[in-house]
This record gives C-alpha cells, sequence and structure tokens, in this order.
C-alpha cells in the first residue's frame, strides 16, 4: 500500500517533466529543424524572460495572491529603461531604475491588497491598466529607439555559449529556491497561502509578507522591462501584453496551487519550459497566434482543474 502511493506520489511529482520531454521528441520527430542550435537558443532567451517573471508570480500565488499586472508592468520599465539606456548613462542606471519602477508598482498592489483588503484579481487589474496607460502617456504612445550598444549587448552576449538572458535566469532561480526552501521568510510565505488565518495567530506579519510577495513580482517584472527592450531594442508601451497569462500558465502547470500555499521552483522552470517549446513548436509548424492563445487558455483550465481534482482527493 506504501509502495503504491508513493508511486503514486512520484508520478505526480514528475508528470510534467516526463510531458515535457514527450514534447520535446513529438516536436523533434515532425520537425527536425526544432533542435537546431539557433532555434534552442531562441527558446532560452524567450523562456528566460518568461521564467523571471513566472518566478515573481510564484511569490505571490503561493502566499495565496494573484498578479494581473506584471504584463503592463514589464511594458512600463522597459520604457523607463529605453529612455536611460541611450548612451546618457551608465548600463547599471536603466537596470536600477526598471527594478525599482517595478518595485514600486509592487508594494502599490501589496497595500491595496493586503491593508485595502481589496481583492488581488481587482486591485491587480486596476494597476494592469494603469500602468499601460502610463506607459503610453511617457511615451507618447511611440516606441523608444535609439538605445545604446553596450545596453543592446546585455542580451545579445552570452558566456560559454550561454545566453545572458539564461544566466540571468539560472541566478534567479537559485535565489528564489534558496529564499523558499531554506528560510524563515520563505517558510512563511507558504504559510500564508496554505491558512492565513492560521499564520496569524501563530504571530506571523501576514500583512508584511504579503505586499513583500507583490514587491518581489513587481522587482522582476521590473528586471524583465529591461532584458526585454535589451532583446528587442527598442522600449514599446504596447510590449509584453498577455505576459501576466504565461506566467500564470508556467506556474499552474508547474505544480503552483491557485489556492495558494503549494508550489516548487522546479516546477515552475519547467512549466516556463513547457509552455515556451509549445509556443515556439506552434510557431515552426506554422500555426496561427490564435490558436496559440486558445492552446494556452485550454492548458491553464486542464491544469487548475487538475490542482482542483488533486485537493478533493485529499479531503
Amino acid at each position: 500500500m506504501k509502495e503504491t502511493r508513493r508511486a503514486k506520489a512520484l508520478i505526480s511529482e514528475y508528470f510534467i517533466f516526463v510531458i515535457f520531454i514527450a514534447l520535446v521528441v513529438v516536436l523533434t520527430c515532425l520537425k527536425p529543424s526544432f533542435i537546431q542550435p539557433s532555434n534552442l537558443v531562441n527558446i532560452l532567451k524567450q523562456a528566460s524572460i518568461n521564467g523571471i517573471l513566472a518566478f515573481g508570480m510564484m511569490f505571490v500565488i503561493i502566499a495565496g495572491g494573484f498578479d494581473m499586472s506584471v504584463g503592463s508592468t514589464v511594458a512600463f520599465t522597459g520604457i523607463l529603461a529605453a529612455m536611460l539606456g541611450q548612451g546618457q548613462y551608465p548600463i547599471i542606471v536603466p537596470l536600477v531604475v526598471a527594478m525599482l519602477g517595478g518595485l514600486a508598482v509592487g508594494i502599490i498592489n501589496g497595500v491595496g491588497v493586503s491593508v485595502g483588503n481589496l481583492p488581488p484579481f481587482i486591485m491587480t487589474l486596476g494597476t494592469m491598466t494603469a500602468v499601460r496607460g502610463l506607459a503610453l502617456l511617457i511615451s507618447d504612445g511611440k516606441p523608444i529607439i535609439g538605445i545604446s550598444e553596450p545596453y543592446k549587448a546585455v542580451a545579445a552576449s552570452s558566456i560559454f555559449g550561454i545566453p545572458m538572458l539564461a544566466v540571468f535566469l539560472v541566478i534567479i532561480i537559485l535565489i528564489c529556491s534558496f529564499v523558499l526552501s531554506k528560510t524563515v521568510y520563505g517558510r512563511r510565505v507558504y504559510a500564508c497561502g496554505g491558512n492565513l488565518l492560521a499564520a496569524q495567530v501563530s504571530g506571523i506579519n501576514t500583512t508584511r509578507i504579503r505586499i513583500s510577495t507583490f514587491a518581489i513580482a513587481g522587482l522582476l517584472a521590473g528586471l524583465c522591462g529591461f532584458l526585454m527592450t535589451s532583446r528587442v531594442t527598442i522600449g514599446q508601451p504596447t510590449a509584453a501584453e498577455s505576459y501576466e497569462m504565461d506566467a500564470i500558465t508556467a506556474c499552474v502547470v508547474g505544480g503552483v496551487s491557485m489556492s495558494g500555499g503549494v508550489g516548487k521552483p522546479w516546477g515552475v522552470v519547467v512549466g516556463c519550459l513547457l509552455i515556451t517549446v509549445i509556443a515556439n513548436g506552434l510557431d515552426i509548424m506554422g500555426v496561427s497566434s490564435h490558436w496559440q492563445k486558445i492552446v494556452k487558455g485550454l492548458i491553464i483550465v486542464l491544469a487548475v482543474l487538475i490542482d482542483v481534482k488533486g485537493k478533493s482527493k485529499k479531503r
């Protein structure tokens, strides 16, 4: 009986990884060009930006929240970075300003949810709209061009053949994994999402913890804004539309429970790679981007359904 339970637990935990490997094999058989080095590098670059954003979302969801504003925050901070990254300042300046801009949006979200007691969906939907409008306002609705060569080189460069964007992702993975698994703060994040009232009774400052998770999401969205502008070489106020859905999908597919309290960093990594590979595979097969959105929507529904069914069985 115990062996059966262990087997089921292992299958459940590594199911998404098996699906990912199977998908790669199928796409390779259907389109041999899928495994060309140039395409794999492209996948890695896109997955890196999505992955960093998803890790910020992971903190919010594990703590029992939800953030619809990260896509708009990426666009807004990307515009800030583009305006300051035209050679007039050292490259560190647009990076810091972009991350601080994202941090500010995250703190506003956290205060609205934790202090103002607004539902996370409503609060972040409002900031999503406002921040997108702010990006359009400061750019006059036009792309910001003319970023410096050193700034462009951030996304274009590599270390030992590994894209710099992937290096950023690995650093974020290591930091977030350590924080969630090895620190008191990480345990408190899980506690807030598992049972908010019980966490409050046990003496955890749940208001501060929840604000901090939104702040982390905003901070990482700011980093994504900086990196995305470097990759596409312009600041685009309409960029990153639906990025929040990609981040949520990566989390849910990777095993982060939408009801909070459950989720592992490695699952988010695999979830992000899976979503990116699906999009890339559909692209190289000539499938319309409209169909890609339908597929992503179905994946979210299926992943949440599996999560709900799994919880009901445990009860």
